[in-house]
């Protein structure tokens, strides 16, 4: 057993590349002495980064992932007491900070999504590329519903509006209904199964003209329900910035167009000033911005980095310094 945990810390660290590092580590500016959070601690990239870049400082990563989380404690061991571990989901953060009891945070980071790890595991049940159980869940013993359920139990309608909204798939109808036709005749077990026959409903015009693989869009589509991806992050921006100080900083890496648009709503919410209706020609409200935008548009991975990770290609960071406290 210690010898098959030796060679996924092998195999792990030879493939985690985190995203965007350089742009990360100038977003978040972190201090020597500052108290910084990581809600999607991962394999430790990012966070090692950090903890070597401000001397002094103490970080509190988070994840779901039991397996992400041991080997993110192999990688920052040489940090000793300044790197603090909660296993759990990322909108629970302040149930963290509260156990460190630290009222605050120089500096927090999200970056969202599926890791390598769990891409590359094929019991993991994430990737259309091997074969694995239908599973997709981040805590794999949270006892929540895995991609199982939702391939083999939700009804037609569940199914389409899920791969539809959450996958932003034009042929949600087409494979939902492929799907459940299937299911009539015995259940769908493994992501092979699953991946032939999304393939099978796309019609053959457009499988010709596809960039990328017909399952790509309903795959991701169910990993964010069966994780509750957008709820997630919900949670956590309505709570973060009241746990920020004058001068904090957040950054956030989205990989889908719909976190990001839930990231890029909610600070530019935040950098508000004036909030009165459009009719009326003199502010009472008197709303100050909470946060300065520190990039107009958000920082996307060069052609150097995209090189050495690929996976990079979709990934956007947007950030925020926090400059007001919120009006009481």
């Amino acid at each position: 057993m210690a010898q098959v945990m030796q060679d996924t810390e092998e195999r792990a660290s030879t493939r985690h590349v985190p995203v965007l590092p350089a742009e990360t580590l100038e977003a978040l500016a972190p201090r020597a002495g500052g108290r910084y959070l990581d809600g999607t601690l991962g394999m430790g990239g990012h966070a090692a980064a950090v903890l070597s870049a401000a001397p002094g400082s103490e970080l509190c990563g988070l994840d779901r992932d039991e397996q992400a989380l041991d080997l993110a404690r192999a990688r920052l061991a040489p940090f000793g007491g300044r790197a603090h571990f909660f296993h759990c989901r990322y909108s629970r953060f302040a149930e963290a900070l509260k156990e460190l009891q630290w009222d605050k945070v120089d500096g927090a980071l999200l970056d969202i999504g599926v890791s390598s790890l769990q891409l590359d595991e094929n019991e993991r049940g994430f990737s259309f590329y091997g074969d694995g159980p239908l599973d997709m869940r981040m805590d794999q013993h949270s006892g929540e519903l895995s991609a199982w359920h939702w391939v083999n139990r939700e009804s037609f309608a569940r199914l389409k509006e899920c791969i539809a909204t959450l996958g932003e798939e034009p042929q949600a109808g087409r494979i939902a209904r492929v799907i459940v036709e299937a299911r009539q005749k015995a259940p769908i077990d493994s992501t092979a199964e699953l991946a032939a026959l999304v393939e099978k409903a796309y019609p053959p015009a457009w499988r010709a003209k596809a960039r990328r693989h017909p399952a790509t869009r309903t795959f991701q589509a169910l990993r964010m329900a069966v994780n509750d991806e957008l709820g997630e992050l919900r949670r956590f921006l309505d709570q973060i910035l009241a746990w920020l100080p004058v001068g904090g900083r957040l950054a956030v890496i989205t990989f889908h167009s719909l976190e990001d648009r839930m990231v890029k709503q909610a600070m530019r919410h935040w950098a508000e000033g004036c909030r009165c209706p459009r009719h009326v020609p003199v502010c009472v409200c008197r709303h100050q911005p909470e946060v300065r935008i520190l990039h107009k548009k958000p920082l996307q991975a060069g052609s150097e980095e995209l090189a050495v990770n690929p996976r990079a290609g979709s990934a956007k960071l947007r950030a925020v310094e926090k400059i007001a406290e919120a009006a009481v």
